[in-house]
């Protein structure tokens, strides 16, 4: 007879028992059961370019594949994402050595930190983060640092503390983990900015794992600048990629880490044993899609900005304190001058009230309290459904 597993002992790993159920799929649920507009998670409601999805179609029709890819990546593909590094920033890379194709950038930052990460490092990482930091952190064994940027309501922006951050670094920092664009803020990390980390970085020899997911979704003139591009940092830093993101196919799950060959070695060495490989045929189209003309990138972003603007208006008329984002496509929210403090309260209760969903940042916070009264809308939606969210929200604020 099956041995019963004892009800003392938890069944939940203790490194992931404050992990529960993702607010994205409660809030998604919500949507459905009330028919709410959902601007909470953050996907595209229509399909990138024509040509990059019949692409696909032709890889899928040819066999290309359709059976396991190379454990790296596709050839095609590797050679692509060098291509695009060299051409938009100047950064070389050797596609046999220091490329690595993922499933989507959350498994990359997972083997990542899986990789380099030992039990009792500390990881410093930028507050709010994306939810799937803390969770790889933890599941690593290492200890989460968290550094809050802090809100300036005047200027618009979420901002980084440099005194906060060197303080952060103790003789136990193994990593800092960065993401710019940054989500969920919009905050775009100055040329200025990201050069102190780069130099903190060097003198107290860390590693960094950078999140730059969203590098083409930058508007107002703001600079996307790779950590890697700065002195002392082409050795110790791993770059992510994606290209959910920038063409609207977040279900092809199609990600990539750039950086030097022992890095890349190392993160493979978790990777192979997380999905192996994945997505063959969208590797192919990827490929297409990163060799599209500029055109296409401009377009991405004017397009994006409309609807930022669009949103960020209709969000200002019903009376929320808005952050006006320079990067990825969420904007950030301030829901005291609407008269509430507790974001998870007033997400849970909008749907029902204007019929839109959003997310509360708390869940983006180790502290919380620094994120109750912000919540966070996505506007990467067809324009006549940010226009009726809009309507709406100001209806139910009237």
């Amino acid at each position: 007879m099956a041995r019963m597993t004892s009800s003392a002992r938890p069944l939940l790993n203790r490194r992931l028992a404050e992990f529960g159920t993702t607010i994205f799929a409660e809030m998604s649920a919500l949507a459905l059961s009330t028919g709410s507009i959902n601007l909470g998670q953050g996907f595209p409601d229509t399909d990138g370019p024509e040509e990059v999805r019949e692409a696909a179609v032709r890889a899928l029709r040819d066999g290309r594949g359709n059976q396991y890819p190379p454990g790296p990546g596709v050839p095609e593909l590797r050679t692509a994402i060098v291509a695009h590094q060299r051409r938009r920033y100047g950064l070389t890379f050797d596609p046999d050595t220091e490329v690595l194709v993922t499933a989507g950038a959350t498994e990359a930052i997972a083997a990542a930190l899986l990789a380099l990460v030992e039990p009792g490092d500390e990881v410093v990482a930028l507050e709010p983060y994306y939810d799937s930091y803390a969770a790889c952190i933890a599941m690593a064994g290492g200890t989460r640092v968290p550094v809050t940027l802090r809100p300036h309501l005047d200027q618009g922006a979420f901002r980084l503390d440099l005194d906060e951050l060197r303080d952060a670094v103790t003789d136990r920092t193994r990593l800092l983990l960065i993401n710019t664009p940054h989500n969920p803020t919009g905050t775009v990390l100055t040329r200025e900015e990201l050069t102190a980390i780069a130099e903190l970085a060097v003198e107290r020899d860390l590693l960094v794992v950078t999140d730059e997911v969203y590098e083409h979704l930058v508007f107002d003139g703001a600079e996307h600048v790779p950590l890697a591009t700065l002195p002392g940092m082409r050795e110790r830093t791993v770059t992510i990629g994606s290209s959910g993101k920038t063409f609207s196919f977040t279900g092809w799950k199609v990600g990539w880490v750039t950086a030097a060959p022992a890095l890349v070695a190392a993160v493979r060495s978790a990777k192979q044993f997380l999905t192996y490989v994945s997505a063959g045929p969208f590797q192919y189209a990827v490929a297409e899609a990163l060799n599209l003309p500029e055109s296409y990138f401009t377009a991405l972003r004017e397009d994006l900005r409309a609807k930022r603007d669009l949103l960020a208006a209709g969000l200002t008329e019903a009376g929320f304190g808005v952050f006006r984002t320079a990067g990825t496509y969420f904007l950030t929210t301030d829901i005291r001058p609407l008269g509430f403090d507790d974001g998870f309260a007033f997400c849970r209760a909008l749907p029902e009230r204007a019929g839109v969903v959003a997310i509360p940042n708390a869940v983006f916070y180790d502290h919380r309290e620094a994120g109750a009264p912000f919540v966070r809308f996505a506007f990467c939606k067809r324009t006549e459904v940010l226009q009726e969210a809009a309507q709406r929200l100001k209806a139910s604020a009237g």
